[in-house]
């Protein structure tokens, strides 16, 4: 039965909703992630060359304008995150899936160079860092003892989006050209997420008179016993920044879009580099994308039971495995097993990355804390592929840049391992209600 709180605080028929209303959230959640797909890169990417054929720009200058407007986007979600903290998840899950479908349809009248960089910056904004930040934040305020599996749940909308999107796409230019394909994004945009938005999601569980993860009271005792985290932290963003563990897991957490953007946006010159059939590069997205879900809920499973760092260095230990693999790999079979080794060390660590900030840093604060995580996570990816491409024009090959980037998920492994929990403080000012 429904908590007479519940009641007074839901319009009928959701206030007589027999379940812990978290297991509402995560739809919505789960499908704003999904719904991000035309702000990622796998969206974007298909775009290019209709682009290009249409205006006559050069690759190099369309590329430097989307890392530019990544950088962008980056520097905006800080604020996003502020404004997460302060208004909640419904208003601001509406306003940036309104402001994504602005973007799609600013996309589909570009004329010149600057307007194509601002539609980068807005896609970018909203797509891979508001509606990434956004769900993942209200999981973790709406789940704690099993926040890692329901995590893993969510990140399915991740990827079904990444294996929907480009394919949907695809077939939308070839029937109805590159601007009206953005047209039509826009009203899927609009017309899948804002009214689930609008109307399911609340800010909290202690907004609606509810404990989370739909415990009867407080789980004090539970949390006391986990080594892996406790419910009581909570630190306001000024209290985290003065902390070691903040900027260990800073940098242990970039690392991996770091380097596996840089892998997937050379993927095809890589592969090129070593004799192989460049087209190979299909099959190994068709292997990252399930072992990448099987990072998904591996990562699920061990962080609700083992320290979250070590869980986070194992990811950073296996990216590097798969970096090993492409410096000797001369095979199809070898290239198909680096594909793997990414997937499961990206899954891996997009998972531990959105459990292990709560875990450590509480709820309260939440957006703001991930708001700086995902502004260094999206400036880290956009910057990604531009130390690889100058190595490799300079030493037309990709050995010396897999080598030096080498020393980078072996430096953030060791500095997860150093990130231990930081001090307990205790959370004494209840939620506001939204």
């Amino acid at each position: 039965m429904a908590s007479p709180k519940i009641s007074r605080s839901l319009p009928p028929p959701l206030s007589y909703i027999p379940f812990y209303y978290g297991w509402i959230i995560l739809p919505v959640t789960t499908l704003a992630l999904f719904i991000s797909g035309p702000g990622q890169t796998y969206s974007i990417s298909i775009f290019v060359n209709p682009i290009i054929e249409e205006t006559g720009w050069s690759r190099s200058m369309v590329s430097g304008l989307y890392t530019a407007g990544s950088l962008t986007a980056a520097s905006g979600m800080f604020i996003v995150g502020r404004l997460l903290d302060r208004h909640g998840a419904r208003v601001m899950l509406v306003v940036a899936t309104i402001f994504l479908g602005v973007g799609a349809l600013w996309m589909s009248r570009i004329t010149n160079p600057l307007e194509l960089y601002l539609g980068f910056a807005i896609m970018r904004l909203m797509g891979q860092g508001s509606l990434s930040l956004i769900p993942e934040t209200l999981v973790a305020l709406w789940f704690i003892r099993l926040r890692g599996k329901v995590m893993a749940i969510n990140a399915l909308g991740s990827v079904i989006g990444q294996a929907t999107f480009p394919l949907l796409i695809l077939f939308l230019i070839s029937n109805f050209g590159w601007r009206d394909t953005w047209v039509i994004i826009a009203f899927i945009i609009w017309g899948t997420l804002i009214l689930p938005a609008a109307i399911l999601v609340r800010r909290s569980p202690e907004s609606i008179g509810l404990f989370p993860d739909g415990d009867l009271r407080p789980r004090k005792d539970l949390y006391s016993k986990q080594k892996t985290f406790s419910d009581e932290r909570t630190f306001s963003l000024n209290d985290a920044l003065r902390t070691r563990t903040f900027y260990l897991l800073l940098f242990a957490g970039t690392s991996q879009s770091t380097i596996s953007t840089a892998l997937v946006f050379h993927q095809s010159s890589v592969i090129a580099s070593k004799g192989l059939d460049p087209n190979l590069s299909a099959a190994i997205f068709g292997v990252m994308a399930p072992m990448a879900l099987f990072g998904n809920f591996l990562a699920g499973f061990l962080v609700d039971r083992f320290p979250n760092r070590f869980i986070l260095a194992s990811a950073q230990v296996i990216l590097g495995i798969a970096m090993l693999i492409v410096l000797k790999m001369s095979s199809p079979w070898e290239a198909i097993t680096y594909g793997a080794f990414l997937g499961l060390g990206g899954g891996m660590a997009s998972i531990t990355n959105a459990v292990i900030w709560p875990n450590y840093f509480g709820r309260k604060h939440l957006g703001s804390i991930r708001g700086i995580v995902t502004t260094a996570m999206v400036a880290s990816a956009a910057l990604g592929p531009w130390p690889f491409g100058i190595l490799f024009d300079i030493t037309g090959t990709y050995t010396w840049a897999i080598m030096l980037g080498l020393t980078l998920p072996i430096t953030c492994a060791i500095c997860a391992i150093a990130a231990t929990p930081p001090k307990i403080k205790t959370l004494k000012t209840d939620e506001p209600a939204n």
